[in-house]
């Protein structure tokens, strides 16, 4: 059967197996690795990935479900060369160690701020709270999503508060 989504804001058209799970189809058929696949029974959300703005475990949805909608990956965070402010968050905050769960806790974090930019620490567990993270204990996670509210316009705020940079002309 034929499908055709938007992915990372790229159209893509394929003929695949009505079978096909959607995290498969990411990772074989696009090259998009930086979704996970873990416990292939959809316990532990390291597949997550945002269909139409929501998170979805990619191991529960068939590519042949995406049809026709929005699918957004870790590789579609970034913008324009400058990371999201969630990742950046992970970045300042520790947010991971090993990385596996990461690209799935940073597209479920990005899709709570997209709805609540100013999220408690009980509403990031509950969004996470699909999602499992053996590293971390979630602190360093909770931390980064509450570092990314901070600074809606990430690094970019923060390094323009620090003062100029070696390469500013200072006047006085």
């Amino acid at each position: 059967m034929q499908i055709s989504m938007s992915v990372n804001g790229n159209e893509v058209t394929r003929d695949i197996e009505p079978r096909v799970l959607l995290v498969h189809f990411i990772r074989e058929e696009l090259g998009l690795t930086g979704t996970h696949w873990g416990c292939d029974t959809s316990n532990c959300g390291t597949c997550v990935v945002l269909m139409d703005g929501q998170p979805v475990k990619s191991c529960t949805v068939l590519a042949a479900m995406a049809d026709g909608h929005e699918i957004r990956t870790v590789e579609g965070l970034a913008s324009n060369g400058a990371l999201d402010p969630v990742q950046q968050g992970f970045m300042e905050e520790h947010g991971l160690q090993c990385g596996f769960c990461t690209p799935g806790m940073m597209l479920t974090a990005r899709a709570l701020l997209d709805k609540n930019p100013h999220p408690d620490d009980g509403e990031i567990r509950q969004a996470i709270s699909g999602q499992i993270c053996r590293c971390t204990g979630y602190a360093t996670i909770v931390r980064s999503v509450h570092w990314a509210a901070d600074h809606p316009n990430g690094g970019a705020a923060a390094s323009d508060a620090a003062g100029p940079s070696d390469t500013e002309e200072v006047t006085a």
